[in-house]
C-alpha cells in the first residue's frame, strides 16, 4: 500500500500532476485512487489502511449504488413482515427522496459532508423538516442493512448524529406539549364530547378515558370489554389498511380500567351499534377507517365545539388521558402501563414536564443544616 506521486503532459503540452493511494484490498484485488492533493491521499491512504486491517474496507468499485442498497433494504423489510403501513412508507422515503437526489452514489461516497449536503438538499426541494429527519433515518437504516452485508465500511447517519450529541436527539427536538395547544383542556374535551352525536360520542368518551390508540379503538372487541369490572383488555388493533393484527409491543398488550360514565355510555352504544364482535364497526359491521373518523368524525365535531378544527387527530385524546392521569396524582409507572408504553423512559419523554414540581426547599435547608451540625458537634467532642 502506497502513496505516489503521478506526473504527466497532456496533449496541449500543459504539466499535470496527481496523487495515487495504489492498495490491495482483503480479498487480493489491486485498486488504485486518484486524488489532486497530497493531504487528502494521505488521508485515504490512512483510512483504508485502517479498514482493510479491520477487514471492513469496501472498495468503490465494488461498492452498490444507494438505490441498490435500498432495494436490498426493502426486501429485508419485507421479509421480517413489517406492518404494510411501515413498508409503504419506507418505500415513499426510497421512491421520492432518496432515490431521485443520491440514487445514483456509491454507498463509499457517503461521507457526513454527503448526508448533511443530502439534508440540505432535501430542505430545499420543499421537503418538511420532520419529513427530512424520517428520510435521513430511513437512509441510516439501508445503511446499517448495507454494513450487515459487507457492502458499506461506515454509517455516516449514524456518525453525524453522533457528533451532534443532544441536539439532534429526537427528544430534545420537539417541542415539549402544551395543555391548550397539543393536549386539549378539560374544557374542551367537555365541549367536544357535547357536540358529539350519537354515532360517534361513545367512540370519543372511551378514547378520553382510557387513553386507547385509535388502532387499539378501531379493533377493539366486546369480547374484551367487561362491562361488571369495569376494564378493557387491549388483545387486538386495526391498521390504517383494517388488517387486524397484535399490539405493536409486548407493553400494547395491557387492561385500562375505567369509571361508571363511560361503563354507562358502552352499555348504551352496545344495544345501538351494528351487531358484530367489534365496539366500534362501521356501518355494516366492518372495521371502521381511520381517515373516515378523523374526516367526517373528530374534525366536524371539534370545529363544532371549538369554533376551529384545532385538533385534527385522535392522538388529542391520548395526550388528554396522560395529562388526566397525571392530575389525579397516579404514579407514572402506572401511567406508563395504562397507555401502553414500553418504557418508563418513553413516557417521560413524553410527558414529563407536566408532572407537578415539588419544592423541596425546605427540605434541602434541613438536610444541609444536619450535615453541619454533625460537623460541629463533631469538632465540638
Amino acid at each position: 500500500m502506497s502513496v505516489r506521486k503521478r506526473k504527466w503532459v497532456t496533449k496541449s503540452g500543459e504539466s499535470r500532476e496527481s496523487w495515487i493511494v495504489d492498495y490491495t484490498d482483503a480479498d487480493g484485488d489491486r485498486h488504485i485512487e486518484t486524488f489532486e492533493r497530497k493531504k487528502d491521499a494521505d488521508a485515504r491512504h490512512a483510512e483504508v489502511n485502517v479498514n482493510v486491517a479491520a477487514g471492513v474496507h469496501i472498495a468503490p468499485s465494488k461498492a452498490p449504488t444507494v438505490k441498490e442498497a435500498s432495494q436490498d433494504w426493502l426486501r429485508a423489510s419485507e421479509a421480517l413482515e413489517l406492518e404494510r403501513a411501515t413498508i409503504k412508507r419506507y418505500s415513499d422515503h426510497v421512491r421520492l427522496h432518496i432515490v431521485p437526489f443520491i440514487g445514483g452514489a456509491k454507498l463509499s461516497d457517503l461521507s457526513v459532508k454527503a448526508i448533511r449536503r443530502f439534508e440540505d438538499t432535501l430542505r430545499q426541494n420543499d421537503r418538511s423538516p420532520a419529513l427530512t429527519r424520517a428520510v435521513v433515518r430511513s437512509l441510516g437504516s439501508i445503511l446499517a442493512d448495507a454494513q450487515e452485508r459487507g457492502n458499506a465500511a461506515h454509517n455516516s447517519v449514524r456518525e453525524m448524529h453522533r457528533s451532534r450529541g443532544k441536539r439532534h436527539n429526537k427528544t430534545s427536538q420537539e417541542r415539549k406539549l402544551e395543555i391548550g395547544v397539543d393536549i386539549p383542556a378539560k374544557e374542551e374535551v367537555s365541549a367536544i364530547i357535547a357536540s358529539a352525536g350519537n354515532r360517534w360520542r361513545p367512540l370519543l368518551i372511551t378514547a378520553a378515558f382510557t387513553g386507547l390508540r385509535a388502532s387499539e379503538l378501531r379493533g377493539l372487541r366486546w369480547a374484551d370489554v367487561d362491562l361488571k369490572a369495569n376494564e378493557i383488555k387491549v388483545r387486538q388493533r386495526a391498521d390504517r389498511y383494517n388488517k387486524i393484527d397484535k399490539p405493536k409491543s409486548t407493553a400494547g398488550q395491557r387492561t385500562v380500567p375505567f369509571g361508571p360514565y363511560l361503563a354507562n355510555t358502552l352499555k348504551e352504544w352496545k344495544l345501538a351499534c351494528p351487531h358484530g364482535e367489534l365496539v366500534f364497526p362501521n356501518g355494516q359491521g366492518n372495521i371502521e377507517s381511520l381517515g373516515n373518523i378523523v374526516q367526517r368524525g373528530l374534525i366536524p365535531i371539534v370545529t363544532k365545539a371549538l369554533g376551529e378544527p384545532k385538533y385534527k387527530g385522535m392522538h388529542l385524546f391520548r395526550h388528554f388521558y396522560a395529562s388526566w392521569c397525571i392530575d389525579r396524582g397516579l404514579p407514572p409507572k402506572v401511567i406508563q402501563e395504562r397507555l401502553g408504553h414500553a418504557s418508563i423512559t418513553m413516557t417521560f419523554d413524553r410527558y414529563g414536564h407536566l408532572f407537578p414540581r415539588v419544592d423541596d426547599s425546605k427540605e434541602i435547608e434541613a438536610a444541609e443544616l444536619s450535615v453541619v451540625n454533625a460537623t460541629q458537634t463533631r469538632h465540638a467532642g
